[in-house]
């Protein structure tokens, strides 16, 4: 994630209005341990079923809950297809997360990731959110943060050795153009991937022009996705109905036996939040 979207780096633009029937609202307090007072902000359209979906959405610096909510499409489309969204605020100054000290990429290690994991656990709890349909996805900061909330390479390894269980999949966009996080972390980001979900780093397809012109699609059997835009900066546009494809909110993504699903534009490192988590998206949209 370094530098690429599943990295972290600052969004400084935002792709599409929110057009969502309600508001943000906060949980101030009494979620859980939340060591770095990491803000938790959230969007519960009306009608939602008795075990919904929850998408955990997370900003690039210089960034805000309150950016992210208004500035894509994850909250308008949750008034259609009846998931939570959460919208993690990142508590220090540059408003950037912290993703890569030992106290973050630890499981409980007192970091923010323990902070956002505690949003996550409240939602199951309180609103009975499927914690079998629990994904996470970010821009350029908030990228990296979805890579540390998966849970990927040696850091995870070490952490869980013998672990054998389902890893979540992963789909990863970034720009050829990134001057913030380099696109030779894209490559990167795509190795440690499959390598850890046991996948060749050849890709089984390409496909050029999608999901637009100057795009090109490789996929890595079902588990990987990645998504390289030719000529295009850090400011890659957000693409919120792939990703509910790839989450199974609704249909035409993959369709894997096991496993969960994990989506990324940008590059980085991730350690797990928890067993419930299915699916993340990171993208190196924005920029510092």
């Amino acid at each position: 994630m370094v530098s690429l979207k599943t990295v972290f780096a600052t969004l400084a633009t935002v792709v599409g209005a929110n057009a969502a029937a309600g508001s943000l609202q906060q949980v101030a307090s009494g979620f859980g341990t939340n060591p770095n007072n990491v803000g938790f902000y959230y969007y519960k359209p009306s009608g939602l079923p008795a075990k919904p979906a929850l998408i955990v959405a997370i900003h690039y610096c210089t960034g805000s809950a309150q950016a992210y909510f208004s500035g894509s499409q994850y909250a308008n489309l949750a008034d259609t297809y009846k998931y939570i969204v959460i919208y993690p605020d990142a508590p220090r100054s540059g408003k950037c997360f912290d993703v890569n000290t030992s106290g973050t990429l630890s499981h409980n290690g007192g970091g923010d990731s323990q902070g956002i994991a505690s949003m996550v656990t409240y939602a199951i709890n309180t609103w009975g959110v499927d914690a079998g349909r629990v994904f996470v996805t970010g821009s350029s900061s908030g990228a990296m943060m979805t890579n540390v909330m998966a849970g990927s390479g040696d850091l995870v390894r070490a952490a869980y050795p013998g672990y054998s269980g389902p890893r979540p999949r992963m789909m990863l966009w970034h720009g050829s153009a990134d001057t913030t996080l380099y696109y030779a972390n894209f490559q990167q980001e795509i190795l440690q991937w499959t390598n850890v979900l046991g996948v060749s780093s050849t890709p089984t397809t390409t496909t050029q022009n999608d999901p637009q012109s100057s795009y090109t699609h490789t996929s890595y059997g079902c588990v990987v996705q990645a998504y390289s835009a030719a000529g295009i900066g850090h400011n890659l546009p957000i693409h919120e109905s792939i990703d509910l494809q790839w989450f199974g909110i609704t249909p035409g993504g993959p369709s894997c036996a096991g496993g969960t699903t994990t989506t990324t534009k940008g590059g980085t490192t991730t350690t797990p939040i928890s067993t419930t988590l299915k699916t993340t998206t990171t993208t190196t949209n924005g920029g510092t």
